[in-house]
């Protein structure tokens, strides 16, 4: 049987449903949205009364901060309706999703509903976060049970890149590889493959480390605050560690999971953890306190206000009272915090007396066996336990991938003599000469894992969607490099500019390394690809050079900066070869600009851009302010009679207010992104496709020539100079934003020209140039550029 999906539905509304619906609507899927019929209604009532349940879930998507939906008119793809009168619409779906109460009763009930309506080669699966899969499907006919399997998405759906799927014991296996196919390459989420067990990968082995970890920290007399510092970015992990993260789940939540999870799991050793005396004297005084953590503000942190100011104070795990934040200093770490490589700072971590160091070594050897015992019980292979700890959790290393760069065959008699049990197959690979879980060759890179059923390695083939640089600089690939940025050859004739600043600030090396790309791109190279794989794209220019200029007074340095920003951003555009961006994550201030300079754009999913510099008292110079003229004014004022004016506030509202896109498909309609520039959803595929279009570009490529903007004149600056007083006399603007936003008033309508009209690109150049160079000798802005670069957060003054 082959399989389609070109509709879908999901059956409960909540928090998981609406996110699958938002998700799916997001790369255009039609979704019809199913919940129960709205209380007191019957039958025959409005179908806005019956699906009241829906709306209010929808209205709540379009109001949820972080954004669920890609872009405001997604939610026109949602079709709201309910089980009763509507249940027979699941025949149109090709993937019918259920998302409904964590009751195996409920999910029986709603299979056999399913399975009278839904067309036989229909897709359906279960988001249950633990309850058995095949239990689900009991009941129902064998060719439901072919097309029925897990898929569980994590929360929220848009976020979060883990999707694990199970499959059912029939199951058919062409299924199961078109839904990870599905998952990876249209919902952009790594998959991995799990067994039908109790909580199956992800969160299997997250319940059962978290809850040693806390019953260690009340065991040993551990605080909230230290745990947290220990188990956050230090080893790797989210800076939610493991306190705030817990809130952030529920107390009431990891409560519930606990005591299920003990009496599913019989045959594992390990759940005596999720009863320990300690853990569960904490959990239930909270649960009977009714602090859960962040839906009540309080949980093992306390959300307080102390002289206006937010303060999240302590859980004294003894007391179970609070306290303000103390600062967490342990000497293993103050000696170790600042080595680069993760694991290597894990290995010298754990290697130390102190209390951290026992802690981090008891947490990490705990982990490391646990997770070992586990391959061929919740998973097949070892990446999916490293890939799950990765994708579901947001470690830079999973457990195996930590175990390998602390030393596998050093850490083992010390587990086992500290009572941690590893199992024989572990040993057996050390005994037969296997030094590591991960096998590479001589450049470092990847390319196999121990596979304990055949008691040997098993190759693992690089996956030609997929692009890592760390491999093409272990390879060899690098052309020229300098301290912030280097080129690197990506193979076919393309060549790629990768930033690696701190946050991939903008610099005199990043520019210089753009120059040399561009010189190496004449003769060398048949197309340039910007990008990089850091955690964002690019937070802007160096505001700390630009802050030192400003208050030194080196004018002429500064202008000659600007002016060479401007130069390379243009060489970019009018390049003879095609240059394609592939920005993600954050891309604000140099970042957008960059991105906007270029022939194509290929973004990720997850993009948040933005022209940011007016919070600084400044506005965008390397090009970006007239990159916005030509992008959205330029389109419109080529069909006679159009009227700027509504245009051209949406650019100075965008800028004025330092709006940053909440997605790549926002970003398109912000300006950002044009009609042809590609979205890809999958982080790992990102640099791959951005070489692949570049390369499609590249034959016949004939670059474009400097061209002019429209520039609306006088009587568009004075409008938006009437709106510039009226937000200063209603208390909405500073005088400092007021006159800001002046400033970017002259720019945007080409200066005090009598009358519209076309010019050229030079004279918005000139302009955004000369604003800038103004505003930076403004006191108040250089105020603003110092508190940003003390303080991370913008000064309003």
């Amino acid at each position: 049987m082959s399989y389609q999906i070109r509709r879908a539905a999901v059956i409960g509304s909540g928090t998981m449903g609406s996110g699958i619906a938002a998700l799916l609507a997001g790369v255009g899927i039609p979704v019809l949205l199913l919940d129960v019929p709205a209380p007191g209604t019957q039958p025959g009532d409005p179908p806005e009364a019956r699906n009241a349940i829906v709306r209010r879930s929808l209205e709540a998507l379009g109001k949820s901060r972080p954004a669920q939906l890609f872009a405001p008119e997604d939610a026109d793809l949602i079709i709201p309706g309910n089980v009763d009168d509507d249940l027979a619409r699941l025949a149109e779906a090709d993937w019918i999703i259920e998302a409904i109460v964590e009751r195996l009763e409920a999910k029986q009930e709603l299979m056999a509903r399913i399975a009278a309506v839904r067309r036989p080669e229909a897709i359906v699966s279960t988001n249950t976060s633990g309850l058995s899969i095949n239990a689900i499907a009991a009941g129902q006919d064998a060719g439901f049970r072919r097309c029925f399997l897990g898929t569980h998405f994590f929360n929220p759906p848009r976020y979060m890149q883990l999707l694990e799927i199970i499959p059912g014991v029939e199951t058919d296996p062409a299924l199961v590889a078109f839904m990870a196919a599905f998952g990876r390459d249209v919902l952009g989420k790594g998959v991995v493959i799990g067994r039908d067990t109790p909580n199956f990968i992800a969160n299997r082995v997250l319940n059962i480390v978290g809850a040693f970890t806390v019953a260690y920290a009340v065991e040993h007399g551990f605080t909230v605050g230290e745990i947290d510092a220990l188990t956050g970015p230090l080893i790797g992990r989210p800076k939610t560690a493991t306190f705030r993260l817990l809130d952030l789940v529920g107390i009431d939540v990891l409560a519930h999971v606990s005591r299920n999870l003990y009496e599913a799991i019989p045959d594992d050793p390990a759940r005596e953890v999720l009863v320990d005396a300690g853990l569960t004297r904490v959990l239930d005084r909270l649960v009977a306190e009714g602090w859960l953590g962040g839906k009540t503000d309080q949980g093992f942190y306390r959300k307080v206000f102390v002289d206006g100011e937010r303060q999240f104070w302590e859980l004294n795990l003894q007391t179970f009272e609070y306290a303000p934040p103390v600062s967490v200093r342990f000497e293993s770490v103050g000696k170790h915090r600042k080595i680069e490589d993760t694991g290597a700072r894990i290995r010298a971590l754990i290697a130390e007396e102190d209390r951290a160091g026992r802690f981090l070594w008891a947490l990490h050897a705990f982990y490391l066996a646990y997770a070992a015992r586990m391959v061929g019980v919740i998973a097949d292979d070892l990446p999916s336990l490293d890939r799950a700890a990765r994708w579901g959790f947001g470690h830079e290393l999973g457990p195996f991938e930590i175990w390998d760069a602390i030393g596998v065959a050093e850490s083992v008699p010390r587990m086992e003599a500290d009572g941690y049990a590893v199992p024989d197959w572990v040993k057996e690979m050390l005994a037969g000469g296997g030094a590591t879980f991960y096998r590479r060759d001589g450049r470092g890179i990847v390319t196999g894992v121990y596979d304990p059923v055949a008691k040997g390695y098993r190759d693992l083939n690089p996956d030609r969607q997929v692009v890592v640089i760390a491999d093409l600089k272990a390879a060899g690939r690098v052309v020229e490099e300098n301290a912030g940025a280097s080129l690197i050859d990506m193979g076919d004739g393309a060549l790629l500019v990768e930033f690696h600043t701190k946050a991939n600030a903008f610099d005199a090396d990043i520019l210089a390394m753009l120059q040399r790309g561009l010189a190496r791109l004449e003769n060398d190279f048949d197309a340039l690809v910007i990008g990089n794989q850091g955690q964002h794209f690019s937070l802007g220019a160096n505001i700390m050079l630009i802050a030192m200029m400003a208050q030194a007074g080196q004018w002429d340095e500064l202008d000659r900066v600007i002016r060479e920003g401007q130069a390379i951003m243009e060489a970019l555009r009018h390049a003879p070869k095609p240059v394609v961006t592939a920005p993600f994550g954050m891309a604000l201030g140099a970042g957008a600009e960059v991105t906007m300079a270029c022939t194509a754009c290929v973004a990720h999913a997850e993009l948040y851009i933005g022209l940011v510099e007016f919070g600084l008292g400044l506005i965008a110079a390397w090009t970006g302010t007239k990159e916005m003229l030509r992008r959205v004014i330029n389109p419109v004022m080529r069909t006679p009679g159009a009227d700027v004016l509504p245009h051209l506030q949406q650019v100075f509202e965008q800028i004025a207010l330092a709006k940053v896109s909440e997605s790549a498909k926002q970003a398109r309609t912000m300006g950002f992104l044009g009609p042809a520039d590609r979205i890809v959803m999958h982080r790992d595929q990102h640099l791959a496709e951005a070489k692949r279009m570049a390369l499609a570009l590249a034959p016949g490529y004939r670059p474009s020539p400097p061209g002019k903007v429209w520039a609306a004149g006088r009587d568009a600056l004075a409008a938006l100079r009437l709106a510039v007083w009226q937000m200063a006399q209603g208390g909405y603007a500073s005088e400092h934003d007021a006159k800001v936003a002046g400033k970017l008033a002259y720019v945007l309508t080409g200066g005090d020209l009598s009358a519209p009209g076309w010019v050229d690109e030079r004279v918005i150049l000139d302009l955004e140039r000369e604003a800038f160079l103004s505003l930076a000798g403004e006191p108040k802005t250089q105020e603003r550029l110092w508190y940003m670069l003390q303080h991370n957060k913008p000064l309003r003054n």
